[in-house]
């Protein structure tokens, strides 16, 4: 059995926008979350968000993050670059010193930063102190994808109904979808040099996005060296008890993914830099499947003052075992304030 890593999806569906959308609440965005394949080092999101109303500038995200606490994060905008490749296709989103590029559609994709972050530690974050020194700061990755991209509300009939007429929808941010790869690249922190090879998950998202009463989510993916994956995203449940989001898949290596869901996930409720049992547990027609996990390398965001009702947000680095085999890959959750014990 062979893998699509298309996902059926045509090759321009991989572009970004040549020009800015008519509608101004549209986005283009690209994201990607990388580990190195030791867990000595973490990208918990790397990311763009372009929105039409404000297409001469982009705003950016980066966290690089180390297992012993340390933490470097830039949140600005930047002048936005071309899209267009020298073959004149839009295969670029970039906004000052950051640039994602799609060098095949579902094959190839790059990243590339150069310029300066902000230092902090995971402590720091988590007592909301977001500033410190700048720092100098420099990655370059390739991503080979190595499975087929996940459309959400494709796999589960329920879950593309709560998208299609709940607030999940606008939550998800319209059409996006998922993929999962191998990773090779270079880091510089100041005078401190890595070359490393690891994994990482890239987002791709176009459409309009509405965070108005975001209550919360769980979302975890990891690549195994032998090639099995897997992936999810849910919404906690409602106090009245109406469904909720809940989808993701299990991947064995080859052929398409396997529809899942979440039967025990590792919700958000404190606040702790590392060594965090955030273990998932699944069912789908290869009957309960769990996989275990531990944090690694943490970042947090604790207070928006822009958003002040949004929940606080936790992006890191996990060690993943699924029967005795081991990865490092992504989570990324939040939870409303009150639903936390705060240190």
């Amino acid at each position: 059995m062979s893998t699509d890593l298309t996902g059926g999806l045509a090759a321009t569906r991989d572009h970004v926008f040549a020009e800015r959308p008519d509608n101004p609440e549209m986005r283009d965005s690209v994201s990607m979350w990388i580990s190195d394949d030791q867990g000595a080092l973490g990208l918990p999101r790397v990311g763009i968000e372009a929105v039409a109303s404000d297409w001469d500038t982009h705003g950016l995200q980066v966290n690089v993050a180390f297992p012993d606490g340390r933490v470097y994060r830039l949140r600005e905008s930047g002048p936005s670059h071309s899209p267009l490749d020298d073959q004149g296709r839009p295969t670029i989103l970039g906004a000052g010193p950051l640039a994602f590029q799609c060098v095949e559609p579902f094959r190839t994709w790059t990243v590339a930063f150069r310029g300066t972050a902000v230092a902090s530690s995971t402590g720091a974050l988590i007592a909301g102190q977001a500033d410190g020194p700048p720092v100098e700061l420099e990655f370059h990755v390739e991503g080979t994808m190595a499975a087929p991209p996940w459309i959400q509300g494709s796999l589960i009939p329920e879950a593309g109904e709560r998208l299609a007429s709940s607030v999940e929808g606008g939550l998800m941010g319209g059409a996006r979808y998922e993929q999962l790869f191998r990773a090779r690249g270079t880091l510089r922190v100041g005078a401190e040099e890595h070359t490393f090879t690891g994994s990482g998950l890239r987002i791709r998202r176009q459409g309009v996005r509405d965070l108005g009463g975001f209550w919360g989510h769980c979302w975890q993916s990891a690549l195994f060296p032998s090639g099995r994956a897997f992936g999810y995203i849910a919404y906690p449940p409602r106090p009245d008890g109406a469904p909720t989001f809940n989808e993701g898949y299990l991947f064995t290596g080859d052929g398409p993914l396997i529809p899942a869901r979440v039967v025990e996930a590792p919700w958000l409720a404190k606040l702790q830099p590392s060594g965090e049992d955030v273990s998932v547990v699944f069912e789908s027609e290869l009957g309960r499947t769990r996989i275990e996990g531990e944090t690694v390398v943490s970042t947090f965001d604790t207070f928006k003052p822009e958003m002040p009702d949004f929940p606080v947000l936790y992006q890191g680095g996990i060690r993943y075992r699924w029967d005795g085999e081991e990865t490092y890959g992504m989570l990324e959750r939040s939870s409303l304030r009150d639903k936390i014990v705060w240190p």
